[in-house]
């Protein structure tokens, strides 16, 4: 006769906490958005009823249009530079000693400076006349001014990014091969297989499972990035780096439009989390694929 499993339940009361942390901190800011995104107000605490009247605006709305498309360039180039440059990176850092702690120390760096300390540095740096990369590239001749040039200001942007968190793509792809038995490498040596074949049967599927965490964790960071570019460019020069992020607070906090910012901030999340669940349901049937 077979033993009915029992199942505690206490461990939920350990969970309760994060619960009403989350209930707080996002669940009821949230309905506060979803209440203005369907009301209008005239001041003095007055709401009146307005309907999906703000979502249809936005969505007619051009510059919502501008900024998403800017943004989903913004997000492909970074995905498509800091992947395969962590993957790059990890592949090449030593895999035991003293200077293995080294790299991972170094590594970790840029991922401790602060968001707005990251904008502020480039801000300077990138000055013709106090920044040492403005500075050394007037001197060779190249003109570049990243408050005036579209190119250089998306360049500008772009290389901040990569800097600031390349790292953690790094990190992840070698925790994922610190994974690796060494009787993989064994195996593959026995075979006199490839430098190439050993990436693409042995390590890549290895790394799969972290770097799926690394494109989910860059891609809503970089479809949400605001405050670096704003720091640097302030959404400009014109409306070039003005991503989906500025133009919603230059709406909410500067037009006070809180009806259709409140609209736009939740079509805003609608669009990251389908996204993030289109990367999610590809990448994990892709793993499936190389794991049968």
């Amino acid at each position: 006769m077979m033993q009915e499993k029992t199942v505690n339940h206490k461990a939920w009361f350990l969970v309760l906490p994060v619960l009403v942390l989350v209930a707080f901190s996002a669940v009821i800011p949230l309905m506060t958005v979803v209440n203005y995104s369907v009301q209008d107000s005239f001041g003095n605490n007055q709401f009146f009823w307005a309907g999906l009247e703000w979502f249809r605006e936005m969505l007619a709305e051009e510059r919502m249009w501008d900024a998403l498309a800017r943004q989903m360039a913004f997000s492909a180039i970074i995905l498509a530079i800091e992947v395969p440059l962590g993957i790059f990176v990890a592949l090449n850092m030593p895999k035991r000693g003293f200077w293995t702690s080294f790299c991972l120390v170094v590594m970790s760096l840029p991922l401790l400076v602060p968001w707005n300390v990251v904008g502020t540095i480039w801000q300077i740096f990138g000055r013709v006349d106090i920044g040492l990369l403005g500075y050394t590239l007037d001197a060779l001749g190249i003109e570049y001014n990243y408050t005036q040039n579209v190119i250089d200001a998306w360049v500008t942007v772009i290389v901040m990014d990569v800097w600031h968190w390349t790292s953690l793509v790094a990190l992840l792809a070698y925790a994922g091969l610190q994974s690796i038995p060494d009787a993989y490498y064994q195996a593959a040596k026995i075979d006199q297989a490839s430098r190439w074949k050993v990436f693409r049967y042995i390590e890549l599927p290895k790394m799969a499972g972290v770097l799926m965490i690394a494109i989910l964790l860059r891609f809503m960071d970089s479809f949400m990035i605001y405050t670096e570019p704003f720091v640097v460019t302030g959404g400009g020069p014109g409306n070039a780096t003005t991503f989906l992020s500025i133009d919603l607070v230059k709406m909410a906090l500067g037009q006070f439009d809180l009806g259709p910012a409140a609209a736009f901030s939740i079509m805003y999340f609608l669009v990251i989390l389908l996204i993030s669940w289109v990367f999610y349901t590809v990448m994990t049937n892709l793993d499936k694929r190389e794991g049968n």
